[in-house]
């Protein structure tokens, strides 16, 4: 089976393959039906502590459709050195996370997986950039998969309840 960043287009989020932390092969498509927070994550860095906050969202809103996605990057400032079992094991022991978290990813640049081709361009960021900027930058995702909003990552996790649940 090819590598999860080996496709080269899709025309919906659900088409999408990922490999999760664990090694497992599987597709967005998993999570149709469901709203989605999907946050591209780092162990080292400054906005770290967001995991916490993000488990409190997934704890929160999950039974009611929400799924937070972790996709460690390792593109800023080095600070996701570490393997996929090392990540998964920081952010269990360290923050208590339970929602899926997904193997080390790209999001910028010609190695960028799919998933944050797809997402980028379809809700650009400031100025119409559509480069993701740091560590922590979240996209949310309706039920029916279509990206409804970026926020920046000095958007605390705590700060997107209203618009989670105007979509739950």
């Amino acid at each position: 089976m090819p590598h999860a960043g080996a496709q080269t287009s899709a025309d919906d989020i659900y088409e999408i393959s990922v490999r999760a932390i664990d090694g497992r092969e599987t597709s967005m498509g998993e999570y149709r039906g469901k709203v989605l927070l999907i946050v591209n994550t780092a162990s080292r860095c400054g906005f770290t502590p967001q995991y916490r906050e993000l488990e409190e969202l997934y704890k929160t809103y999950g039974e009611r459709g929400l799924v937070v996605l972790g996709f460690p990057s390792n593109q800023f400032g080095g600070q996701e050195p570490a393997a996929d079992g090392e990540i998964a094991q920081f952010c269990s022991m360290n923050y208590g996370v339970t929602f899926p978290m997904f193997s080390k990813i790209e999001v910028n640049g010609e190695g960028a997986h799919l998933l944050y081709r797809y997402l980028k361009s379809e809700r650009s960021g400031l100025l119409g950039s559509e480069a993701i900027k740091w560590n922590f930058t979240k996209f949310l995702v309706d039920r029916n998969g279509k990206v409804v909003d970026r926020f920046a990552p000095s958007t605390k996790p705590s700060g997107l309840s209203t618009a989670i649940e105007g979509l739950l």
